[in-house]
């Protein structure tokens, strides 16, 4: 009880925290970049391309990946309603959040939700709920992912299996959005070490 306590303590201050400081951001934003990139020691073209860079990898990762698998999410419901699986709603959020997560994504909830309803001897279900989240809900993904790359920068698939990894243990729940965007942001720097005092021919992070 002290554990789950002073854990529910820990998490109610640091949201308040979060809170306070996206108060500031929002209303003294423009005073903040301005301060932040004359504070930068980098050349001025760096500078301007490190802001690019910043603001393709916020959307890429706090708005595509969890655009993308909401849209997952969206398309497994339908398939659980005409399965018949109980709670599908459940399953829905389940879905959403798995789809954060790079190549195995959904299957990891609707192949093993595939075998349960084989167990409870509905065969059909079982089978089309397979089929179709091979089919139907990874031809989403594709296409959807296909389109966010036109549209902005995807994140490559293994900074966002990694970035999930590491923003579990250091975040919780909330380290499956801000894990891959801190992964970004240590390869962008690296990137901006290399353009700055890097020899020329190299190329390493270049994308």
């Amino acid at each position: 009880m002290q554990q789950i306590l002073g854990g529910t303590f820990i998490s109610f201050l640091t949201v308040l925290a979060m809170y306070f400081i996206l108060f500031f951001i929002l209303t003294e934003s423009k005073t903040i970049e301005k301060k932040l990139f004359v504070w930068l020691p980098l050349k001025k073209e760096n500078s301007v391309f490190i802001k690019k860079e910043l603001n393709k990898l916020i959307v890429s990762n706090a708005i595509g990946i969890p655009f993308v698998a909401l849209i997952q999410g969206v398309f497994a419901l339908i398939g659980y309603l005409i399965a018949g699986v109980n709670d599908p709603f459940l399953w829905f959020i389940t879905t959403c959040v798995a789809g954060v997560i790079p190549i195995l994504g959904v299957s990891l909830v609707y192949i093993p939700l595939s075998i349960m309803l084989y167990a409870q001897n509905m065969k059909i279900q079982s089978v089309f709920l397979f089929l179709y989240g091979v089919f139907i809900i990874g031809t989403v993904d594709n296409l959807f992912r296909f389109w966010l790359q036109k549209r902005i920068d995807d994140t490559h698939p293994l900074i966002t299996i990694f970035g999930v990894i590491l923003g579990l243990d250091l975040f919780g729940f909330i380290g499956l959005i801000f894990g891959p965007i801190l992964l970004s942001l240590f390869l962008l720097l690296l990137k901006i070490y290399v353009k700055e005092f890097g020899a020329k021919n190299t190329n390493v992070f270049e994308t």
